[in-house]
Parts: structure tokens; sequence; C-alpha cells
């Protein structure tokens, strides 16, 4: 176990080289085919991985909440994830993965570890096209043959908390504190997401706040589309500023990552006027100097839509001055 328990910086710093590392586990068979699909987690969102404990079940707990359990002095809601993924283990649910998202934290029973990969994001592929599974967010390609080898499914760790754990399930509109952004009229965010709930979320946001958007999947799809519109904009003899107002980016993302993305912007003498925001459900102080590093203007940790909007007029007065 304690193979998997390594220095948190190391792996902040695969991210400035578009590579990151996939803890590998295991969720039994498949109830409808009954196959052992490999399952993957980003490790930078693993805190600890334990043996099972004591798990207590609060009344009117229902699955795949399992209950509660007592971990370094913290009260955790533990996950049962083979239920969520529509798996029956063989073995039991014999480990919990303890995980941080943004503000909270929270434990997934598994049935088993199995390694732990270091990837480029170009090997990770959105599964909107050839994934049903609303919880399965990108397919994972373990090694350099695009024609086969080992996959693992990325799991939509927002989706499945959203579904499970109560929340804020909508945003509205009139909790939105007003504001006005320095925005050239015409100009668009440019999002990438690749959560389907958060770009939802996301996307009720902007509305609600006033900022026209176009939304998309993977970084490589953002950067694509900003490439395209910077043609546009030299064509017309307009300043990008004029077509993106706001670059507006998750920092996991299959193909290209949120780091790279604010690189390459930030990089090219046509874009860097672009201001970039890194919206991610990672957070503590290595992926803040990440986003220094990088030069993203702002950062903010998911999802608070009165904080998501004063960080972009921040951004955007900045820019504005």
């Amino acid at each position: 176990m304690d193979n998997f328990q390594k220095d948190i910086d190391e792996r902040a710093n695969l991210a400035l080289s578009n590579k990151f590392e996939l803890l590998l586990f295991r969720l039994g068979n498949d109830v409808t085919d009954g196959k052992a699909e490999l399952f993957g987690i980003n490790v930078f969102k693993l805190r600890e991985i334990v043996p099972m404990p004591t798990i207590t079940k609060a009344a009117g707990m229902k699955s795949p909440l399992l209950g509660v359990a007592r971990i370094r002095d913290q009260i955790i809601p533990v996950i049962d994830l083979p239920a969520v993924a529509g798996c029956t283990p063989s073995t039991g649910l014999n480990l919990l993965l303890v995980t941080e998202y943004a503000r909270s934290t929270q434990a997934f029973a598994v049935e088993a570890v199995d390694n732990i990969v270091r990837l480029d994001w170009s090997q990770v592929h959105a599964a909107d096209a050839g994934v049903s599974n609303r919880n399965i967010t990108s397919i994972a390609r373990l090694n350099s043959d695009e024609h086969g080898g080992d996959l693992a499914l990325v799991l939509d760790v927002e989706q499945i908390l959203y579904d499970i754990i109560p929340t804020v399930r909508s945003v509205q509109a009139d909790e939105i504190k007003a504001r006005t952004f320095k925005m050239t009229p015409g100009a668009v965010a440019i999002v990438a997401e690749d959560s389907k709930v958060a770009r939802s979320m996301l996307e009720q946001g902007l509305k609600g706040i006033g900022i026209p958007a176009l939304m998309h999947t993977t970084g490589l799809e953002a950067w694509e589309k900003i490439k395209v519109m910077a043609q546009q904009a030299q064509a017309e003899g307009v300043p990008i500023t004029d077509k993106i107002g706001l670059v507006l980016t998750d920092l996991e993302m299959p193909e290209m990552d949120g780091f790279t993305l604010t690189r390459n912007i930030k990089l090219d003498p046509t874009l860097k006027r672009i201001p970039v925001v890194i919206h991610s459900s990672l957070s503590g102080s290595a992926n803040e100097e990440h986003v220094r590093k990088v030069g993203a203007n702002g950062y903010v940790a998911k999802f608070e839509i009165n904080e998501l909007s004063s960080v972009i007029h921040q951004v955007l007065e900045q820019m504005e001055g």
C-alpha cells in the first residue's frame, strides 16, 4: 500500500508536461455482461488508500451510500463504487479510496487496487461517443498502441457526487450577485470542461451572469476553436479579444489538460492578452503554484457561481487596466 503514497508535489509537476498519474482499480464484474473492467482515477485527487474500516450507517441512508467512516478523526461519507458502476465484486469491498474534490472529502469503496500508471493526456479520449455510462468521462489507453492494448474507464466523480450527495442541483439566477463584465460586445467565453454535470452548471452560471459561452469537452477541442477564431480576427483586422473575451478551463481533460491549454495561449503573442481562468476540483497550493507558472490570470475551485463570477470580474478588470 505504501507504494501508492507518493509525494504529491512530484505528481503536480507532471502537469507542466501534459502528463498525469492514473490509479487503476477494480470493482468486480459488470452485472449485464459479466466483464471485469479496469477503472481509473487521477492520483492527484487521491488523499490516501486505507483498508476497509468499520462503516456506520446513518438512518435514511440508501445505496450507493454505505454510511460514514472515521478516518484520521474525520467523519467521511463512504460510497459503494461498484454499485454506482453496475458491478458486483467477487471478493467484497476491501479498500477505501479517500478523495478530495474542491471543498469535499469522501471515500469510495472498491474491490482492489491494481497499479499506478503515468500517462500523457493525449492517451485519454472523451467517452461521450463510445460509452453510454453517465459516470464515465473518458477512456485511457494504457500503452502507445492506438489499435489495441489495455483500456481503463476514467470515472466522472463530479457526476457521481452530484447524483449521490445532496448539493445545489442547479444555478439559481436570483442568487447571482449583479456585476458588469468588461468584455467587448460580441465576444464569447471559450469553456473547456470534460465533466457533463460541471459543463452544464458552468453553462447555466455563465448564462446567469450574462456571459455568452462556447462549450468544449476537451482542452484540445477548445485550443482548435481558439486558433480558428484567431485566424478570423486576423482576417478582419481586429484584436483577438474582440472575439474571445475569456477562456475558462478545467485542469483534468482528455487529450490536452488545462495547464497545457493555458500555456499554449500565454506563449502565443497573438493570444496572450486573452484572460484565462482555471476552474478545477483539484485544489491545494501545488496547483495554485502551477497556475502562476503557466500564466493563468485566475483560479477558482468548483463550484460556487458567485465565487466564479467574482474571479472573472477581477480578471477582466485587471486585463482592462
